[in-house]
């Protein structure tokens, strides 16, 4: 017989309640069928039109009648199999419909929870949430879930993940927000007609496209040609402008919050602690330029963009544009303790440098602070990389031939992104010292670094 002192000491678990996806989904997954379909014909569409010529309109609703039917049961049968349940550890997610795949989900190793609703799902009234894992390249999601529930589930997930009991979690909510800064779309609009990429592309086709007209007199062949060049220069102006449209940043206690799109919005979390490397990054004719309304003493440093190495996550910007002195501000908050070397800062290569790169040489630079390694690069489009001490794995010395002829070598910093950071060209004497200095740095660094939390 077992004692009741047995029973007092176990602790039934609070059964686990799965959930499905919002129901407009099977609308999503019906189009798959279809999708299928509609790639073969693109593949071959010689064969393709030969098979059309030769169905009748019987035929033809026949098919019709078939596949729409089919394609609705495949949708509905993919949402009835997808199940997901937020247990005390872990998310789970359940789908497949002929082979099974669960997804276990450990809360602690999630590092963000973005929630993006394309232009129908905005419409819809649904959201899908896309999850950074520790240790995956693919961002699992739940896609669809109601806007209102999808927010819900995150701030849910978040305060779990943060240490918050489960009978609690639902109750916290998202956490409040202050927005830092807001990208206006004049600004977004006339820093990417200064990026110059668009006019490269248009120039690159104004010049191929007569030579090829010149050289084949074919249509076809001049079309296959201009079309992905003119592609290119849509989508280094008029797609970046739609995707960072109304770009707002956000400073919460779980992270930068980052809100963009025109068509499609995004809801991002840089979480803290996991950012590994920043870069302000200066186009050619962003050095100069001055904004209407930064006027000021303040104002000399023309613009930059931030972007971000951050381990486990694919989320990579952090402003596309914004005054230099507000960059390094926003800089500051994303690394706590670290400051933006100034220019006169970076010391340059020796002058031997020259022989291994000949005019680039002068556009690298190195300068190490307490808190910071920093490289620059580049003459026309500049770019300063921060890495923390902190965040330093590993650290290399790297030399060639040449470059020990000319006494010369670089040295190369790995970061928790699987990302390096190179101080290109230095002396091989001061390489081989900074070599011995940073892996000091980097091991105080990680002793008194503060643990990676979510709402620390």
């Amino acid at each position: 017989m077992t004692s009741p002192d047995v029973h007092e000491g176990v602790r039934e678990r609070p059964p686990v309640t799965e959930r499905r996806l919002h129901p407009v989904t099977p609308l999503r997954r019906a189009w798959a069928p279809v999708a299928v379909l509609i790639g073969w014909a693109l593949h071959d569409p010689d064969q393709a039109q030969r098979q059309l010529a030769r169905l009748t309109t019987t035929t033809l609703l026949l098919a019709l009648a078939v596949l729409i039917p089919a394609a609705a049961l495949y949708g509905f049968l993919t949402w009835w199999f997808t199940h997901f349940a937020v247990t005390g550890s872990e998310l789970r997610i359940r789908t497949g419909l002929l082979f099974r795949r669960t997804a276990h989900i450990r809360l602690e190793r999630i590092q963000a929870i973005d929630v993006t609703q394309p232009l129908l799902a905005r419409v819809a009234g649904v959201a899908k949430l896309r999850l950074d894992v520790i240790g995956t390249d693919k961002k699992d999601e739940l896609a669809f879930l109601g806007a209102g529930e999808a927010r819900a589930l995150r701030a849910e997930l978040l305060a779990r993940a943060a240490g918050f009991a489960p009978e609690t979690a639902h109750e916290v909510g998202e956490a409040p927000s202050r927005e830092m800064l807001r990208v206006p779309p004049g600004v977004l609009a006339v820093s990417l007609l200064l990026t110059g990429a668009t006019w490269g592309w248009l120039l690159v086709a104004v010049v191929v496209v007569p030579l090829l007209w010149m050289a084949t007199h074919s249509l076809w062949t001049v079309l296959a040609a201009a079309v992905p060049l003119l592609g290119a220069a849509g989508a280094s102006s008029v797609g970046r402008f739609v995707a960072e449209y109304d770009w707002t940043l956000s400073e919460s206690p779980d992270g930068l919050r980052i809100d963009h799109g025109l068509l499609d919005r995004a809801h991002e979390t840089v979480p803290p602690g996991r950012v590994q490397t920043v870069r302000l990054v200066e186009p050619l004719l962003w050095r100069r330029w001055r904004s209407p309304r930064s006027s000021g003493a303040g104002s000399g440093g023309g613009w930059v963009r931030v972007e971000l190495d951050v381990a486990g996550s694919s989320n990579s910007m952090l402003l596309p544009v914004a005054p230099r002195e507000i960059a390094e501000s926003v800089v500051a908050r994303v690394l706590p303790g670290v400051s933006v070397p100034p220019r006169e800062a970076l010391v340059p290569p020796p002058r031997p440098a020259r022989w291994c790169v000949p005019v680039w040489w002068r556009g690298y630079g190195l300068a190490v602070t307490d808190a910071v390694f920093a490289t620059r690069r580049g003459l026309l489009r500049r770019s300063l990389s921060l890495v923390p001490h902190a965040k330093v794995q590993s650290v290399r010395l790297v030399q060639g031939p040449w470059q020990r002829a000319l006494g010369v070598a670089d040295v190369h910093v790995d970061t928790g992104a699987n990302k390096s950071v190179t101080a290109r060209l230095r002396y091989a004497d001061e390489a081989a010292d900074l070599l011995r200095a940073q892996a000091e740095r980097s091991r105080t660094g990680r002793r008194d670094a503060r643990p990676d939390r979510w709402m620390a």
